[in-house]
């Protein structure tokens, strides 16, 4: 049974923000100053079975980072969006050009650049760690941490609402 109280049938659409959400909200910095961003392999997992079940899937970040878009593209997403340091054009873009309505997308942020667009989606989701403004308006708080499997959280029971969570052999590989 889904912790989350929205019809979780309904939701087509999954945008996710990457910093606090995807990867944990404090991020090391190399030498030369390039933050270096940890993934989540159970996030990773969900993330490529979503993919896979149909669901489409979008990173919408304000990072500028190759790392960012070689990760996801490997996980199948092709919507990756960088550099947004405006996120509502771009989401409402992307649902416009994926046929989706607010009720069927789900969006996951974890701070203030997030807020805007999270409030065009019929399901707003964050982190444990978030924000308090975000956490004000989403209407599902993972008990997870950003960074360390919120997005598996979410996805594993939107998948499972679905009847898409281990119903099938694509589930059990990558």
């Amino acid at each position: 049974m889904s912790k989350i109280d929205y019809d979780l049938t309904l939701i087509r659409g999954i945008a996710f923000d990457i910093d606090g959400v995807l990867s944990p909200a404090t991020i090391p910095m190399s030498a030369d100053g390039i933050p270096l961003r940890m993934v989540n392999v159970r996030d990773g997992y969900a993330l490529q079975l979503a993919v896979k079940a149909g669901l489409k899937i979008a990173i919408i970040t304000g990072a500028d980072s190759k790392a960012v878009e070689v990760r996801y593209r490997g996980l199948g997403i092709s919507d990756i969006f960088t550099r947004a340091a405006h996120k509502v054009p771009i989401l409402r873009q992307w649902m416009t050009d994926n046929g989706l309505s607010p009720a069927e997308v789900a969006y996951v942020g974890d701070d203030v650049p997030d807020i805007r667009a999270m409030m065009e989606v019929g399901l707003p989701a964050c982190p444990a760690d978030a924000c308090p403004d975000v956490k004000a308006i989403a209407r599902y708080i993972s008990p997870v941490e950003g960074g360390y499997g919120t997005g598996r959280d979410i996805l594993e029971q939107i998948l499972r609402a679905k009847g898409l969570w281990m119903s099938d052999a694509k589930a059990f590989g990558w």
